[in-house]
């Protein structure tokens, strides 16, 4: 009981906090304790968690999902209909009780499909289905395998995963990638954005190990922001001929709980030119092979870097 009390203290004064920031208009601040919060209750609310029991885990996810809720309002200013301030207000109150269970409803309704604690029929995990919390212009094969991952642990950020620039070879080019931002439509739908980087030969075939960008927490609509350099892990003069840069924008969705890939991009060695650079976005799942390739959109949005090649 006591560990109970002292994690539900926590997240209570964790409430608290991202209530005086929304308070005072201060959005950015508020967005982001909001979404911690709502990922260390997801967390706790999955199948494998132990502190709680079912009933208890199914007024989290219900908790979690009225700060997803609240957050898209935050950055989504014009939609009349967004979760209030007021709301999460009375949501102090589903904490407070958990452990008495003195409180029999949940204290604001909360949309049907947006806090369905549910157990799925092949795994028996409990998922938190969050319709809304994301905007999907396109219709999805997440069953693909290769542009969806399984996140053990929900709500866990991607920590990046880049390497150092490779020694430079005499008579060769080593060439650094900066990925600038990406231009994308309803970009604050966008849970943890990355950006998956590999090398692939003609045949779809990995030339060196993908990396990784950092997640992203800037955007300047329509643009979400990276600014991180990427070191190709081979020069360009030892890549096999037909070689491919692949770029995937990947994010978070709570709905399923994976990292899914929304869209990508790729350069051919004859592109790689120094300095800026804008290419096009196209519809998932990622045609390593480039022989069916559908844009992701009409509307003028890219994938911006910044090309760097050393050489002697």
């Amino acid at each position: 009981m006591g560990d109970k009390n002292k994690v539900l203290a926590r997240w209570r004064t964790s409430l608290t906090r991202g209530i005086g920031h929304d308070s005072w208009g201060q959005l950015v601040e508020a967005v982001d304790e909001y979404q911690m919060l709502s990922k260390q209750l997801l967390r706790e609310s999955s199948f494998n968690a132990t502190l709680f029991n079912d009933n208890q885990k199914k007024t989290l996810s219900k908790v979690a999902a009225c700060l997803a809720l609240r957050s898209k309002a935050l950055q989504s200013p014009h939609d009349t209909d967004g979760f209030t301030l007021e709301e999460l207000k009375k949501v102090d109150s589903a904490l407070e009780t958990l452990l008495s269970g003195a409180q029999t409803e949940f204290p604001v309704a909360v949309p049907a499909e947006a806090a369905l604690f549910r157990p799925t029929t092949q795994t028996g995990n409990f998922e938190l289905d969050l319709d809304g919390d994301e905007i999907d212009d396109d219709q999805e094969n997440e069953e693909s395998g290769t542009n969806t991952a399984v996140v053990t642990s929900p709500g866990i950020k991607p920590l990046g995963k880049l390497f150092p620039m490779i020694p430079h070879e005499k008579g060769t080019t080593n060439l650094t990638v900066r990925v600038e931002k990406i231009g994308l439509k309803s970009i604050s739908s966008y849970l943890d954005p990355f950006i998956t980087v590999s090398l692939k030969d003609s045949k779809g075939v990995d030339v060196t190990k993908a990396q990784e960008t950092p997640v992203s927490t800037k955007r300047e609509d329509p643009y979400i922001i990276f600014g991180v350099d990427v070191h190709m892990q081979r020069p360009i003069e030892k890549m096999p001929k037909g070689t491919a840069i692949f770029f995937e924008f990947k994010h978070f969705k709570v709905k399923k709980r994976t990292i899914s890939t929304k869209c990508f991009a790729f350069m051919e060695m004859d592109e790689l030119k120094p300095g800026p650079v804008v290419i096009e976005l196209y519809e998932k799942p990622t045609d390593f092979k480039r022989k069916k390739l559908s844009l992701l959109t009409t509307k003028p949005l890219y994938l911006h870097l910044y090309l760097q090649l050393l050489t002697d």
